[in-house]
């Protein structure tokens, strides 16, 4: 067991989570410490970002009332936020499409890890069902991404 190259896979899966195996597959480990670590690293950033996901949307909002607030005092004035962008559009189509099942299990593999976990937060935060649909799609997702990388390349 190398615990540098498992390290690596785990706190890059914390954040790119989609990419991870196939850097644990480069790096030469086997296919089950690849799958666990990055598993392992993508639940723990999960955890982090969809706890604390409130704290960042208040501090976005806060800070994005601040910059508008400075330039209404310089005279300046305030651009509007595009409301339709292309990320938005695709979250919007998953949500609508797939549900909350579409939103655990797919957002955080195919955005990142820290913006999947907010978008699952913001839409259904609510339920209690979220964060383990969330753990489930990281285990599903490990799975096949870990197979693509062990079994075709």
């Amino acid at each position: 067991m190398n615990w540098g190259i498992i390290s690596s896979v785990f706190f890059l899966s914390t954040f790119k989570f989609m990419f991870a195996p196939f850097t644990g597959y480069g790096l030469g480990l086997p296919f089950w410490e690849t799958y666990f670590s990055s598993v392992a690293g993508g639940t723990f950033g999960a955890a982090i970002f969809y706890y604390a996901s409130e704290v960042f949307m208040r501090y976005s909002l806060k800070k994005r009332k601040e910059k508008e607030n400075d330039l209404k005092e310089k005279g300046l004035p305030v651009p509007k936020k595009k409301k339709f962008t292309k990320t938005n559009r695709f979250i919007i189509r998953l949500k609508r499409r797939l549900g909350i099942y579409g939103i655990c299990f797919w957002a955080p593999f195919l955005l990142s890890v820290p913006i999947g976990s907010i978008v699952a937060a913001k839409f259904y935060g609510k339920f209690g069902k979220t964060f383990p649909l969330i753990v489930l799609g990281m285990c599903l997702n490990a799975m096949a991404t870990c197979s693509l990388a062990y079994l075709v390349f």
